[in-house]
C-alpha cells in the first residue's frame, strides 16, 4: 500500500515537472520570437555576415552551417532556459507577469462612463 501511493506521487511528480518544462519551453520560444525581434535581427545579419565570409572557405555548406547552427543556438538556449527554471522549481503559474498565458484578467481597469461624473455623486 505504502509503495503504491509513492510511485504514484512519483509519477505525479515527474508529469508536474514535465508539464512546467514544456510550457515554460512555450513561454520562452513565444518571448524569443515577439520580444526578442530586435535580438533575431542582430543575430540574422551577423549569420549573413558570417555565410559571406565563410563562403570562399567552404563554398558549399556555408549557407547551410551558419543557419543550422543559429538556429540550433536559438533552440539550444531556450530549452536550456526552461531546464534551469524547471530544475529550480519556478513553475509558470508563480510568475506575476505571466498571467496572459493562463487566461487571467487584469483587473487594473474600471470601467467609467462619460456621464459618471455627473450622475455618480448624485443621492436621491
Amino acid at each position: 500500500m505504502v509503495s503504491a501511493q509513492s510511485s504514484n506521487l512519483g509519477k505525479t511528480y515527474s508529469l508536474m515537472m514535465i508539464k512546467s518544462f514544456l510550457i515554460w519551453t512555450f513561454t520562452l520560444g513565444v518571448c524569443l520570437l515577439v520580444v526578442g525581434f530586435p535580438l533575431v535581427v542582430l543575430m540574422a545579419t551577423v549569420g549573413c555576415l558570417l555565410s559571406i565570409v565563410l563562403q570562399s572557405v567552404m563554398p558549399v555548406s556555408a549557407v547551410l552551417l551558419v543557419a543550422g547552427a543559429l538556429v540550433m543556438f536559438n533552440v539550444m538556449a531556450v530549452v536550456f532556459a526552461a531546464g534551469v527554471l524547471t530544475a529550480k522549481g519556478v513553475h509558470p503559474s508563480d510568475v506575476k507577469w505571466l498571467s496572459w498565458l493562463h487566461g487571467e484578467a487584469d483587473q487594473a481597469q474600471t470601467t467609467v462612463y462619460a456621464s459618471c461624473p455627473l450622475t455618480c455623486e448624485i443621492k436621491i
